[in-house]
Parts: C-alpha cells; sequence; structure tokens
C-alpha cells in the first residue's frame, strides 16, 4: 500500500460527488429537474422549474448539499486521513460509515418527530377542552382545535371530514393514533367513544387525558435529562482513539503508517476497531435499557 499514489483517488472521489448532481441536467431539461426536485423534496429550498441550467444545477447542488452535507463530511473526513496516511482503507472505512450514519440520522429525525406528535396531541387535547368549555359543540370544538393545533403526520383530513359530518370520530381518532408519539389521540377516541355511548362529560374526560399526557411527557423528558451524562460519555468513549491519533502524531510518532503500513499495525487496527464497536454498542445498549 506504501507504493500506491494516492493523490489519484482525489479525482474519483470527486467525480463520485459530483456525477450524481451534474449528470443530465443541462440535457435533459425540464425532467431531469423534475425528477431532482422529487427525490430532494422536503430537504430545504426548493428547485427552480424554469431558469438557466446554471442556475438550475447550482440550485440542485445547493438542495443537495443541505441534505447530504453529514455523509459528506465522513467521505471527506475519510479522504483527508487517506491522504494523510497514504492508504486507501480510511476512505473505505469512510464510504462504509455513510449507511449508518444514514441510520442514526434517521433515527434521531424520527425521535424528533415523534415527541413532536406528543406535544401536539397535548396541545390539542387542551385546544378542544377550551372550545368545549366555550360552549361549541363538540365536532365543532374538534374542527376549531384541529386547525389551530395540527398533529404532525397524522390523518387530520378524516379526523375534520368525520367532525364536520358526523362521521366516526373515534375511528377517524384511532387511525391518526397510529402514527409514532400521536398514541394519544387512542385516548381521545376513547373519551369520545364513552361521551358518544354514554353521556360521559367530553371537556372533563379529555381534561384528565391532557394532564396524563403532559405527566407522561414530564417523565420522558426528565429521563432524557438523566441520561444526558450517558450519551456524552458514550461519545467521549467513542473520540478517544482519535485523540490518541493526533497526540501520536503531535509527538512524531506517526501512528497513521504503522496502522496502515505493516501486518502487526492492521491487526491493532482490526482488533481495536472491534472493540471500539463493541464499546459504542454496549453503552448504547444500557442507554436504552434505561429508556426503557
Amino acid at each position: 500500500m506504501s507504493g500506491l499514489p494516492l493523490p489519484a483517488l482525489v479525482p474519483w472521489f470527486v467525480a463520485v460527488l459530483c456525477a450524481g448532481a451534474a449528470v443530465r441536467l443541462p440535457a435533459a431539461g425540464g425532467r431531469s429537474v423534475t425528477r431532482a426536485r422529487l427525490l430532494l423534496a422536503g430537504s430545504g429550498p426548493g428547485v427552480p422549474a424554469r431558469g438557466s441550467p446554471k442556475e438550475r444545477l447550482v440550485a440542485v447542488l445547493r438542495v443537495g448539499a443541505g441534505r447530504w452535507w453529514p455523509e459528506g463530511v465522513c467521505l471527506g473526513a475519510g479522504l483527508l486521513v487517506a491522504l494523510a496516511g497514504r492508504s486507501p482503507v480510511p476512505l473505505v472505512v469512510g464510504v462504509l460509515a455513510v449507511p449508518v450514519l444514514r441510520r442514526r440520522l434517521s433515527e434521531r429525525r424520527a425521535a424528533r418527530e415523534r415527541a413532536a406528535r406528543a406535544a401536539a396531541v397535548v396541545a390539542l387535547c387542551g385546544s378542544v377542552v377550551g372550545e368545549l368549555r366555550a360552549g361549541a359543540q363538540p365536532g365543532q370544538a374538534l374542527g376549531a382545535a384541529l386547525r389551530r393545533t395540527a398533529v404532525p403526520g397524522a390523518e387530520e383530513s378524516a379526523v375534520l371530514a368525520a367532525a364536520a359530518f358526523g362521521g366516526d370520530v373515534a375511528g377517524a381518532l384511532r387511525e391518526a393514533a397510529g402514527e409514532p408519539g400521536a398514541e394519544g389521540l387512542a385516548g381521545m377516541a376513547a373519551c369520545w367513544r364513552v361521551s358518544v355511548d354514554g353521556g360521559a362529560g367530553l371537556a372533563a374526560g379529555l381534561e384528565r387525558l391532557e394532564g396524563a399526557l403532559r405527566a407522561e411527557r414530564d417523565r420522558a423528558e426528565s429521563l432524557r435529562a438523566q441520561l444526558a451524562g450517558a450519551r456524552s460519555t458514550t461519545v467521549v468513549l467513542a473520540l478517544l482513539p482519535l485523540v490518541g491519533l493526533l497526540i501520536g502524531t503531535g509527538l512524531g510518532a506517526d501512528p497513521l503508517r504503522v496502522l496502515l503500513h505493516g501486518p502487526l499495525g492492521a491487526g491493532c487496527l482490526v482488533v481495536g476497531g472491534v472493540l471500539e464497536a463493541l464499546g459504542l454498542l454496549w453503552c448504547r445498549r444500557i442507554v436504552r435499557a434505561g429508556e426503557g
């Protein structure tokens, strides 16, 4: 590996990054721009449907950079370490780390969306209670509350239609409760069913439901705050090997050459990587057990 001309990796790396964004845009016109808009939808500023090919290309690159920057940072770090160590191994590791990074980012995004839905359900219960206390009918109260306090990702249109036209509101609420974080809508559906079938007060039931959901959300936030120290410890443990490499490089030991250009160094690298992965998985299991 020591004789490998690593500067030749740079054109290949740049070509891989630019090919997906640049190919067919000027030649294929609006059809490729439409495809790019669909692929990059929901990731920031949109791609203009009209304009010069240069403007559309710049817009696609800007939107793509806003969506793919973590993966770009991962690949760029792998390329820099590969150039510093004169070995393609770090670049290969960076490429293999991209799916893991995307999965982790997807999990974090799903957790944020779940928390946002749970908070929206609590606000929706309070809003419906306020409308009912003001004298509105149940269907009108639910419709006004949904228009004012939307639950992200829930089937709001079905609930609104059922509330406006006297449909099965409880069934629509149970359908909307299928989204992660919106489970509180099932409790609202039960309150609605009890009030319709048994004549019980809907406002009182929803008020108790709001209190229970708010207390559950507060407990979850308290638990996350208590586990913040464990998560910080996991991050520190993940960064310690990199700190060791930087210290060794500063002392002139050239650890990259030792790890990447010799059987003993390669064995140490593999064993260290396996132990690092097992340690991170163990810490993650501890944190998830605490959350459970």
